[in-house]
């Protein structure tokens, strides 16, 4: 079994240069668009930091209980969430209940797109000049590194992102 490998974000080194969203779209769909890109960097201009948003590969992956056809899954040799277009709606349900925003829909395809590790080799982290992310084996260590900010994520994201009106 292949030893398992996940993606860390360390958002205090993220300059917010966005160079991880134009290479994701690059490999994924011969484009410089970080709209379809996998990965986006979620900018907190109050508090100055830069934060990449990415698929944590959930081990209680919320998106593939919420699935209504079954078309996202988990790799067991790989433990990557995986889609299976085939069987994929498009309902998006599996970007609505991503509490890390690591689900998103493609502008062209309209399908949800999500990280798969580039087939392990992520091009975000080849080409991240400041090491804001890596791709490193699973190990306890990490897994409560990676905890630690995603605690965080949601001020960012509060702070970020434009208020919508209320609806009702």
């Amino acid at each position: 079994m292949a030893k398992l490998m996940t993606l860390m974000v360390l958002p205090e080194r993220c300059t917010g240069c966005r160079t991880c969203e134009n290479v994701c779209s690059y490999y994924h769909e011969g484009s410089f668009n970080p709209a379809r890109s996998r990965i986006q960097v979620v900018r907190d201009v109050i508090r100055g930091v830069n934060v990449p948003l990415v698929c944590q590969q959930c081990e209680d992956a919320p998106c593939v209980a919420a699935c209504p056809t079954g078309a996202l899954s988990r790799d067991a040799e790989r433990g990557l969430v995986e889609i299976d277009y085939s069987r994929c709606i498009g309902c998006k349900t599996c970007v609505s209940v991503c509490p890390f925003g690591g689900m998103s829909t493609d502008p062209v395809t309209n399908r949800p797109i999500k990280c798969d590790f580039c087939g392990g080799d992520p091009q975000c982290v080849k080409h991240c000049v400041p090491g804001a992310l890596l791709y490193v084996p699973v190990t306890a260590a990490n897994v409560l590194q990676k905890r630690r900010v995603l605690e965080r994520i949601p001020q960012f994201v509060e702070v970020a992102l434009p208020k919508l009106p209320e609806v009702g």
